[in-house]
């Protein structure tokens, strides 16, 4: 497991006076930033106009990139149909985030600093003993967040269009422009919109999973989880229960390779669960969550149902001229967690940095060469994180009994300390010699007695 050091919360805004332990906070990062200026040099000038680029999605990726690019001197277009989008999100943001995007925290539902994992057996293991008293996991609704950010985008200088991106033909030179295909509605609530082009230098695809911005680059397949959420309103006494925690179930019931959960929302909670390898059943996992969950959730309506694809790895191609992919269109969601919202807003930040970069501040044309170091910096910076959590997830969701050894491992104090310090500041560092000694000594010996009860589990199924 990744160990990690404990950086110095920085950068929270206060949009409302808050309780003693916010008081004390250091200088936060500002938004304006100076890029040094790399491959722009050796591109041709734009005539007569900055650059312009188009963002297809208005997700936490691409309100992330619209805002960049707009406050770096680029004409930014962001397309959008779904204004009002409510993904079927488990709505977890770490707390660098909240610093790193300078949220409001009058966004943020929840700050949960308790979680219960909770094992096939339904052996709860209390997670969150190592937290600070400023730290948590913010629990947000994406139709919030993702409204802010396109709203921020907007107040610094980007075109928001309410749009359905229909298809992009390609240019047969570096310097022609893309053009757009789109149905515009202009704040409609229905009907089939009016058929629009739009013309741009660059663009960069935040649409998703289904993006049709990575179909029209040729970027390939990936395996995606099936995430299936009800937003479920529960007694006010109930509430209380969630107040400041969330759950996390684990076993073949709930899902046979992801898990199910229960977190807690403004006035409700979200439960769902997700899968890779039996999407035909989501609904039995759903109904197996909200069993377990029953005495917790009793007495609660269900106000929403949401379903959505989430990727399980990057595509084979996120690049391709002067188009880049980022967020869930790219496939930047982890395993074991299923952790996408950070990801998805940082790689549409740094892909729009890039951008700026190499245009000179849309002074001039940019290629792949530029987007490239995009990807570059991703890859460095991030793969190793998304090569561990895959391995985890193979290693402790494959069977019942690997689960109950991963949550018996999740009571361990070490083992939550590197885990939320991973979660919080996505920063890696060397951890302890001997507590990682200890930690590899305490996996193999529940791993060794998972293997124990699943063979004697075989042997009580064949006598039967």
């Amino acid at each position: 497991m990744n160990s990690i050091a404990l950086k110095s919360f920085i950068g929270l805004r206060q949009s409302s006076p808050e309780t003693s332990h916010f008081s004390a906070q250091p200088k936060p990062i500002t938004l304006h930033r100076k890029f040094k200026v790399l491959a722009g040099k050796y591109s041709p000038k734009v005539q007569g106009r900055n650059l312009r680029v188009a963002i297809v999605g208005g997700g936490p990726a691409g309100g992330a990139a619209a805002e960049t690019l707009a406050k770096g001197g680029i004409e930014t277009f962001l397309i959008e149909r779904k204004l009002d989008n409510c993904k079927p999100c488990g709505g977890a943001i770490p707390l660098c985030m909240v610093g790193e995007f300078d949220l409001p925290l009058d966004i943020i539902d929840r700050r949960v600093t308790k979680m219960k994992m909770i094992s096939p057996s339904n052996v709860a293991v209390d997670i969150g003993r190592t937290l600070k008293p400023h730290e948590y996991i913010g629990m947000v609704r994406r139709e919030v967040l993702d409204n802010y950010l396109r709203e921020r985008a907007k107040e610094n200088g980007a075109n928001i269009i309410n749009g359905l991106f229909l298809k992009m033909d390609i240019p047969k030179d570096k310097e022609s422009p893309y053009v757009l295909h789109y149905s515009g509605y202009d704040g409609k609530t229905g009907g089939v919109g009016e058929k629009r082009t739009l013309e741009v230098d660059a663009v960069i695809g935040a649409d998703g999973a289904n993006s049709r911005v990575a179909k029209a680059i040729d970027a390939g397949d990936y395996e995606y989880a099936i995430a299936f959420q009800e937003r479920v309103k529960i007694p006010d006494e109930k509430m209380v229960y969630y107040e400041n925690l969330a759950e996390m179930y684990v076993g073949d019931d709930v899902s046979p390779d992801f898990y199910g959960w229960v977190f807690p929302k403004c006035d409700h909670v979200a439960v769902g669960t997700g899968t890779v390898t039996h999407k035909g059943d989501i609904k039995k996992f759903q109904v197996a969550t909200r069993k377990r969950a029953e005495d917790k959730i009793l007495g609660g309506k269900i106000i929403r149902v949401e379903a959505h694809p989430i990727p399980e790895h990057p595509r084979p191609r996120r690049l391709k001229g002067r188009v880049a992919l980022v967020g869930d269109a790219a496939g930047y969601v982890t395993k074991c967690s299923g952790e996408g919202i950070y990801f998805a807003a940082k790689s549409g930040r740094m892909c729009a940095e890039a951008i700026v970069e190499g245009s000179e501040n849309g002074k001039r044309l940019v290629d792949e060469g530029d987007l490239r170091k995009y990807l570059e910096k991703w890859d460095k910076t991030y793969w190793p994180t998304y090569k561990v959590l895959d391995i985890l997830q193979k290693v402790f969701y494959r069977s019942n009994p690997a689960r109950e050894a991963f949550v018996e491992m999740c009571g361990d104090e070490y083992v939550q300390k590197m885990t939320f310090d991973s979660y919080l500041y996505k920063t890696v560092v060397p951890g302890n010699p001997l507590e990682d000694l200890k930690l590899a000594i305490n996996t193999i010996g529940s791993l060794v007695r998972a293997n124990a009860l699943r063979n004697e589990m075989n042997k009580l199924n064949v006598s039967q």
